[in-house]
């Protein structure tokens, strides 16, 4: 898990799929896709929206873009906002 950012309003967590330890046997019913995703906390709303699958894709392409870029902190959080709005599940201490 890496903190990609983190502000008053909002927070981004990468999560990585595990990936087994070298040695480390797999055992799988079946076909294996590392699934990859993304973490946004509406810190203000107090709910937070996962990514993964072709929303994950879309926003690792956004994060890219920022990387050449370099965005105000007022542009990143007015497309985290839009992020947001998919936000329904609320957030809880695990």
């Amino acid at each position: 898990m890496n903190m990609l950012y983190d502000s008053e309003a909002f927070a981004v967590v990468h999560i990585l799929a595990d990936a087994p330890a070298e040695g480390e046997l797999q055992v799988a019913d079946g076909p294996q896709i590392a699934r990859h995703g993304f973490e946004i906390v509406d810190k203000r709303s107090g709910k937070e929206v996962y990514l993964d699958g072709s929303w994950a894709e879309m926003f690792q392409q956004q994060i890219s873009a920022w990387q050449r870029t370099m965005p105000s902190q007022e542009e990143v959080e007015t497309t985290l906002e839009g992020y947001a709005g998919l936000a329904q599940m609320p957030v809880v201490m695990h």
